[in-house]
């Protein structure tokens, strides 16, 4: 295997330029990009939102309506995907640009271009922010507003919008200052709401600055929502759901892809397995005290969430070692940092691996121990996560593609955005270890289950624990989806409302 991990045949993946001929609701897209200054597309993966924007970029372009277009994007689709996409069709060849990334990136931004292309994180440098700390222990967020008034940006693209969802962070508090400097916004994704509606507040204020849901994120939970007696979770009161469907229609246009094309259909398989008695005492004690904090009501959410993630590692067969492992399980003084506990789930899929004879299978993991467990069974099997260079992480995908791969394992948050891995018929996803995020489950099946999948099925396999929190993060996730689907249904019936 090791020979055809070091051999990427290029001349495979490069094709010429071509042209763009866009379906029927592509062009229904850039007609509402053109009409709205501040849009957000809700469309599903596949129906190419990038291009989408391209035509629309392009057509604002040549009226002169727009000269200096800023598209903030996760990094893997900043520094690959945008500039694929400009060059893949002819159309858009003629629309220069520039990637802010990397050591040359001051001197890039100040050469003239059409787009200018960067990852969120580099948004401080880019508005030259200061943060100071204030009395209330909060950080004060400055953008240098002559600087970025100088830099002519008058169109932003919040690639995968949901980047805005959280208002809390130094992120949220610096595009504030520049939201106004913009005389369009638009915002794509296609999961505004995969972990609840209280997640819309930041992203459609990032599209029109409160118009919609209001300035405030204070306001907006006690206008629509009910505090739990947790006194950290928020529930919608009775009809605020169409309530909120009704103010932010006519900022979204919402597109599903089993709409307009015909995907592979969606199997799900759930493979139990039981923790070993002494992990069952462990794992028992652990969930107990989360369960005491919570009926004392002396948790907070940070507190259950770090419980609850503890749980999910023990279940996954290790636990990273802190004050609270150290006096449960009393490791020995050579082991730092984590506990391997069992194998439980790493056999089920050594099992999984030999049932499917070599057909590809891509295997989604949480923790870094998870990997370590998985490449002791399975040998050095490559991997996409924190600490892979670009570089090779294109590599892989190649090779993936090019099913040469049997086995890939990727952590979402490095290949849930801005990856294509439908190529080569795959069409078996496993998650060795589920997370509470909806968003990052959904867009990573969105790398499979997609436009060019030539899969009959996709085949979604999930490591369960028996009677555990794993359980319970399947029943949230499908919670969630619920949410967000009733979010999406809502608003294609109010749009075909409209268009009577």
């Amino acid at each position: 295997m090791r020979g055809d991990l070091d051999t990427v045949d290029s001349d495979i993946f490069v094709r010429p330029p071509e042209p763009w001929k866009p379906h029927a609701y592509q062009r229904r897209a850039v007609k509402f990009l053109l009409e709205h200054a501040c849009a957000g597309l809700l469309l599903d993966l596949g129906l190419g939102k990038t291009a989408t924007v391209l035509a629309a970029i392009k057509i604002l372009k040549a009226k002169g309506l727009v000269q200096k277009t800023l598209v903030l994007a996760p990094l893997r689709v900043a520094t690959s995907v945008w500039p694929a996409e400009i060059k893949r069709w002819t159309d858009f060849n003629g629309l220069t640009y520039r990637v802010l990334h990397g050591h040359d990136k001051e001197e890039q931004l100040h050469e003239e271009a059409d787009i200018y292309i960067t990852n969120y994180e580099s948004l401080d440098w880019l508005a030259g922010t200061t943060k100071t700390k204030v009395a209330s222990g909060r950080t004060k967020v400055v953008p240098d507003l002559k600087r970025w008034r100088s830099l002519g940006f008058d169109l932003v693209v919040f690639d995968e919008l949901s980047k805005m969802k959280n208002v809390s962070t130094n992120r949220f508090r610096a595009i504030k200052h520049l939201l106004p400097t913009f005389k369009r916004r638009w915002g794509l994704t296609g999961s505004p709401a995969a972990n609840g509606l209280l997640d819309l507040f930041g992203q459609m204020y990032a599209l029109d600055t409160g118009n919609a849901l209001g300035r405030w994120i204070t306001h907006y939970r006690m206008q629509y929502f009910t505090l739990g007696y947790d006194g950290f979770t928020w529930a919608p009161q009775p009809g605020a759901e169409q309530r909120i469907y009704e103010r932010i229609a006519p900022l979204c246009l919402r597109m599903a892809a089993g709409d307009y094309m015909e995907l592979p259909e969606l199997v799900e398989n759930t493979i139990l397995i039981d923790l070993p008695p002494k992990v069952r005492k462990i794992y028992d004690k652990m969930e107990d005290t989360l369960l005491a904090e919570i009926d004392a009501q002396i948790v907070v959410a940070a507190n259950a969430a770090a419980a609850s993630t503890k749980c999910r590692q023990i279940c996954s067969g290790g636990v990273y070692i802190d004050a609270e492992v150290k006096e449960l399980l009393k490791p020995p003084a050579s082991v730092k940092e984590v506990i391997h506990l069992h194998h439980e789930k790493t056999d089920a899929l050594v099992d999984l691996v030999e049932e499917l004879q070599g057909a590809p299978l891509l295997v989604a993991f949480d923790f870094r121990h998870d990997l370590e467990r998985i490449r002791e069974k399975l040998g050095d099997v490559p991997h996409l996560s924190g600490g892979v260079s670009p570089k090779r992480a294109d590599e892989l995908v190649q090779l993936w593609n090019a099913g040469k791969l049997p086995v890939f394992c990727v952590h979402p948050q490095s290949a849930a955005h801005g990856l294509n891995l439908q190529q080569g018929g795959a069409s078996h996803l496993c998650w060795y270890s589920s997370s509470w995020n909806l968003e990052l489950d959904m867009q990573l099946l969105g790398r499979l289950r997609r436009q060019g999948s030539t899969a009959k099925r996709i085949i979604v396999h999930r490591l369960v624990a028996r009677n555990t929190v794993d359980e319970l993060v399947i029943e949230a996730l499908k919670d969630k989806e619920h949410t967000q689907a009733a979010l999406f249904e809502g608003l294609k019936q109010l749009a075909k409302r409209r268009s009577r």
